[in-house]
């Protein structure tokens, strides 16, 4: 064989190890990336794809995509402040009507989202994916609550039924802490009051219903 014949081989055959190799390379890379973005949220979805690395990670990725096209803004300090003391009437109303009270729970999270700028009208797993992005660490949380409040209206047993609306509450208000950039350790928002007594920020356009609220 002649040896230029040769030579193009073996530069031929080099080049396509180092595609191969940056190929594995970038993968890695992105494998590392969506994994620390996502946390548990990343392994969730490749035991849900059954085990399939490249069809999670894909998924994972369409998620990013989809959120980047989102225009998300935080919440005032008058807007939160508001959310706060809503979500103290919730859990107030959770001792004599606990079904009320987790269906005033997932309202006031669905405006606290739409308040931040996630779409309005999705479908739950939807807006699950899309939260998921920026919340990782709690949208489990988001989609068991939504189960237990759905089965804890098909339940014929009250005492049941109550426990059930207690754990949707419960995890409702992790996702909503989440939102609301006041995520704390305790087991009650409303022992922590520090922010009711911040003045409200007047220089940030605020929701004319947030501000209806407060004047009631």
């Amino acid at each position: 064989m002649d040896d230029t014949i040769v030579w193009i081989l073996v530069i031929v055959g080099i080049a396509l190890i180092a595609l191969v190799g940056a190929w594995a390379l970038s993968r890695e890379l992105r494998s590392r990336r969506l994994k620390q973005r996502f946390g548990p949220e990343y392994d969730r979805t490749i035991a849900r794809a059954s085990g399939d690395r490249g069809r999670a990670e894909s998924a994972l990725g369409e998620r990013v995509s989809r959120h980047d096209e989102l225009e998300l803004r935080p919440l005032s300090s008058a807007a939160r402040e508001t959310y706060r003391q809503e979500w103290e009437q919730v859990q107030a109303q959770f001792v004599d009507q606990p079904g009320t009270a987790v269906e005033r729970a997932q309202s006031l999270l669905d405006e606290v989202m739409t308040q931040r700028g996630y779409p309005a009208g999705e479908d739950f797993e939807e807006r699950v994916d899309l939260v998921s992005v920026d919340h990782p660490d709690v949208v489990e949380q988001y989609r068991l609550a939504h189960r237990l409040h759905r089965e804890s209206g098909d339940t014929g047993d009250p005492a049941l039924s109550t426990e059930e609306r207690r754990q949707a509450l419960v995890h409702y208000r992790a996702l909503f802490a989440d939102l609301l950039d006041t995520a704390d350790d305790t087991d009650d928002m409303a022992d922590d009051r520090a922010e009711s007594d911040r003045e409200p920020d007047n220089g940030a356009e605020e929701d004319p219903n947030l501000a209806e609220r407060r004047t009631r």
